[in-house]
């Protein structure tokens, strides 16, 4: 699973870190950012779960791409 955030898209709703606060988290501007962990495994680590692909289904502008 290889988990993708398009940050020149991202508005910062946060429903990606409400969805899978294992692997998403926002920075300071609020934009979506993947947490070191997820990031370090390309997304495919053990935090990664069913609620990725849910979390990229709550993104209001469709920033997160899954595959």
């Amino acid at each position: 699973m290889r988990i993708d955030i398009d940050r020149d898209v991202c508005i910062g709703a946060g429903q990606c870190a409400l969805a899978a606060p294992k692997v998403f988290t926002q920075d300071d501007d609020g934009l979506s950012e993947l947490l070191p962990e997820a990031e370090a495994e390309g997304g495919a680590g053990p935090a990664a779960g069913p609620m990725v692909g849910e979390a990229a289904r709550a993104c209001p502008v469709q920033a997160i791409t899954v595959t």
